[in-house]
């Protein structure tokens, strides 16, 4: 019996891990790099390492913590054949499967060969465009790239290679034919040490950005049978392939009635909690339960329900899934029949050292309209404030028609990602605006002293409103009110009244609909929280920033991130669209071009130096 396990990960999983060994009754280490890390609070023993990717400290640290089992949780080491390996060395016990099945199924071009030769179709072909680049010894969607363009191919394999080398040290890629209608479907398996070997139903992950799941249902909407049928069969046929044991995930193209091997992960996926949600399974538990010898019954339980994830990250969907920094003032996901796995809290710091992935937000039901009305609705009522994410893009895509219908494929997003990302919340944002600048106002009334007792709002003019502009998503928005009569008006939104305003909250009426928001006042700007959800206020001054005035030709940081590359010096001519910094935030990188043809007359940065969104990295005089 296991007694100790360290858990080789942070954040999110490690915190999952840790839920599961509680009820066990299993002690737990955690292994941290920064002292902020929340997951290190919650384990019996902490650790400090220098990177999660350092296996020898690893090992070291479950051997000084006197843990008896190692869990590498997903990313990180969990598929690196050589950690697993070094972990059983130390006579520990290693929660996955063996090191050779690792092997053989973490190199994807190795792993095609395979399973072609276990009857599981593959793609092959690499003369017929568009393609798709693949880093061979990852995943996640980093070191992958869509190539329309014959002509851009080699650069696109530059930089696929250069990404794959940076997230996983191996800068392998491959190519294989791109089908950009399909959907992607994986199948859960799971297996013991005597040889059984378990198929616990499949999921569907269509709705992608840069190729990285951000939605996940189980089981799989509107498959026929026949191709349900044959998904598990592929399935069970690459796990017996390598005599697989642990809990793992085989992953399918599915193009109408073909069906495509993609990978298969040897480890537990982040999409885990819908499959244990439609089967009541613990996979972690099982994990552990197999790592101690323990055999499977013969046969899965069977599912039942319907089961949807989201994945909350910290991004701006309308600037190219930037990633974003800060500190999160407010976090708080939890209502009935709502799973949070989360790597955060209220007062957590988000980076670019790590993943953008804040949490999972899971909602259950008995069928899957349920399951989206429930989900949808705690993201409503969810409240998130201090940091830029994706939460209005799932909201909408919760909403859309195509989805809702179980119509998907790995190509929706990039169809509906405009109309997605301006979904109509004008008047919203407007109302949350009004409430923002209302609450602002009493706060300011009722702590200026000497002019406390003056009313909201009074102005010795009275025929001119005041004025308070805020910005929401890049809009800005300039709100006007009065008070007049010991009422506070405003005539900026027509048809809505305003009941009341406190500090701290703010009624408004709605042509006849009553709406309460909280207002809190935070970090130059104003948190509303409302019927429409969660709104981030920034004031705007009213008089601009004489040192924000930048050189014509600026070419700023479009994300946080760290200067990985840099393609020019001072003096150099450069043409219209030619790389000039490559940015990596997140495992992610980006090239940012000259936005037009010129000399570079200043570089202001140099590789190795973190810098900030918006930050100004070179600029660029345009040619006459």
């Amino acid at each position: 019996m296991i007694r100790k396990l360290l858990v080789a990960n942070r954040g999110e999983i490690a915190r999952r891990i840790f839920r599961t060994c509680r009820a066990l009754g299993v002690e737990t280490v955690a292994v941290h790099a920064e002292m902020s890390d929340l997951h290190a609070a919650e384990a019996d023993a902490a650790v400090v390492v220098e990177s999660f990717l350092n296996i020898d400290q690893i090992v070291e640290a479950a051997r000084r913590s006197g843990a008896d089992a190692v869990h590498p949780g997903y990313g990180f080491l969990s598929e690196n054949a050589g950690f697993a390996r070094a972990v059983e060395a130390a006579g520990l016990i290693w929660i996955g499967p063996t090191p050779d099945a690792i092997e053989a199924m973490g190199d994807k071009i190795r792993a095609k060969k395979l399973v072609s030769a276990a009857g599981v179709p593959v793609l092959d072909g690499d003369d017929t465009f568009p393609l798709l680049i693949k880093a061979a010894a990852g995943g996640g969607g980093r070191g992958m790239r869509v190539v329309t363009d014959p002509g851009t191919l080699r650069s696109e394999l530059a930089g696929a290679s250069a990404e794959a080398q940076s997230a996983f040290g191996d800068g392998t890629v491959f190519t294989e034919p791109y089908l950009p209608q399909a959907r992607h479907v994986e199948v859960q398996v799971l297996g013991d040490q005597h040889g059984r070997i378990w198929v616990a139903g499949d999921r569907d992950c269509s709705v992608q950005r840069r190729h990285q799941k951000i939605v996940e249902e189980a089981p799989a909407p509107g498959l026929p049978d026949t191709v349900r049928a044959e998904l598990h069969r592929h399935a069970l046929a690459a796990a017996e392939a390598v005599g697989y044991r642990s809990a793992g995930t085989v992953e399918f193209l599915v193009d109408g009635d073909r069906i495509f091997f993609l990978e298969m992960n040897t480890r537990l996926q982040v999409e885990h909690p819908v499959t244990e949600a439609v089967t009541g399974l613990d996979l972690v538990a099982w994990q552990v339960a197999i790592a101690e010898g323990r055999a499977l019954p013969a046969e899965p339980p069977p599912s039942w329900g319907h089961a949807i994830e989201v994945r909350l990250y910290a991004e701006d969907p309308a600037a190219g899934f930037a990633p974003q920094t800060g500190r999160l003032r407010a976090f708080d996901f939890g209502a009935p029949g709502i799973r949070v796995d989360s790597g955060v809290e209220a007062g957590s710091e988000v980076g670019v050292r790590y993943d953008a992935m804040l949490a999972k937000i899971i909602a259950y039901g008995p069928d899957r309209a349920s399951a989206i009305r429930l989900l949808a609705d705690a993201l409503r009522r969810g409240v998130l404030h201090g940091i830029t994410t994706n939460l209005a893009l799932l909201r909408a895509i919760l909403a859309d028609d195509d989805f809702v219908a179980g119509r998907v494929d790995t190509a929706l997003l990039d169809r509906r990602l405009a109309a997605w990302t301006s979904a109509g919340q004008d008047h919203a944002v407007r109302k949350a605006a009004l409430a923002a600048a209302l609450g602002s106002a009493v706060r300011t009334a009722t702590s200026a002293g000497v002019q406390a007792r003056m009313p909201v709002a009074w102005r010795n003019v009275p025929s001119q409103e005041r004025v308070r502009t805020f910005r929401h998503a890049g809009v800005e928005h300039r709100v006007t009110y009065a008070g007049r009569g010991g009422r506070l008006e405003s005539s900026w939104l027509p048809g809505v009244r305003i009941e009341s305003a406190a500090a701290d909250h703010v009624i408004l009426d709605d042509h006849g609909v009553r709406e309460t928001y909280r207002v809190t006042v935070a970090d130059g700007g104003v948190d509303v929280d409302g019927p429409a959800g969660s709104f981030d206020l920034h004031a705007v001054p009213k008089f601009a920033d004489p040192a924000a005035n930048l050189a014509a030709g600026s070419l700023l940081a479009s994300m946080p991130g760290l200067v990985v590359a840099l393609h020019v010096a001072e003096g150099d001519q450069v043409a219209a669209g030619a790389p000039i910094v490559v940015l990596e935030a997140m495992k992610m990188q980006q090239t940012l071009t000259a936005p037009a043809a010129g000399v570079v007359s200043s570089v202001a940065v140099e590789v190795g130096r973190q810098v900030a969104a918006g930050e100004v990295l070179a600029v660029i005089e345009e040619s006459s």
